[in-house]
């Protein structure tokens, strides 16, 4: 198909096809500015670079370090949650029920499963720093809870007045008694 030559170059290019290239990188000219022939020094430091394997120390330090952002994990939800606490409210709707359950049900799965958090973590090198970690994992869990305990106790469903007990109260006997005098 011959175009002709009074069309404008850019449209001449547009209705043929480009040569075909080869799928070898070395076919692809550099940019500008760059060669991607290795100088000495580069292909030098390049077989210097080798990675070596980590020691058993290094990887202990490591595991540590992981653990303990395990254990800060629950102290970071914390603002979120007390944020979705404040914004659902006090009263009792569906919402604010799911979200307290919520709050609940997570600190106690956590307490629940803490050797099995750390269970990847633990080395017989590692065994005497994991207790510190494991206890402040089930610190944070626990001032999780105490979020929800007062969640709870803001949307009034702790006992935590007289009027909440009034079944348990007895009348009281009065020490005197005042009748009035005249008929």
């Amino acid at each position: 198909m011959a175009m002709d030559p009074s069309y404008p170059s850019w449209v001449r290019e547009l209705h043929s096809p480009p040569n075909p290239k080869s799928k070898s990188a070395s076919s692809i000219q550099d940019p500008p500015g760059f060669s991607s022939a290795v100088t000495g020094k580069r292909a030098a430091l390049a077989k210097q670079q080798t990675r070596k394997p980590p020691t058993p120390e290094e990887t202990d330090i490591l595991k540590i370090k992981k653990s303990w952002e395990v254990a800060f994990a629950p102290a970071k939800q914390l603002p979120m949650n007390a944020i979705m606490m404040y914004m659902s409210g006090n009263s009792l709707q569906v919402f604010s029920i799911m979200m307290v359950f919520m709050l609940f049900k997570n600190p106690l799965q956590g307490l629940l499963q803490t050797n099995q958090v750390f269970t990847k973590y633990e080395t017989p090198r590692t065994k005497s720093k994991m207790w510190a970690v494991k206890a402040v994992y089930v610190l944070m869990n626990l001032v999780a809870l105490g979020l929800g305990i007062w969640k709870v106790n803001g949307m009034g469903l702790l006992p935590t007045t007289r009027s909440d007990w009034l079944a348990w109260e007895t009348q009281r006997e009065p020490l005197e008694r005042a009748v009035f005098a005249f008929r």
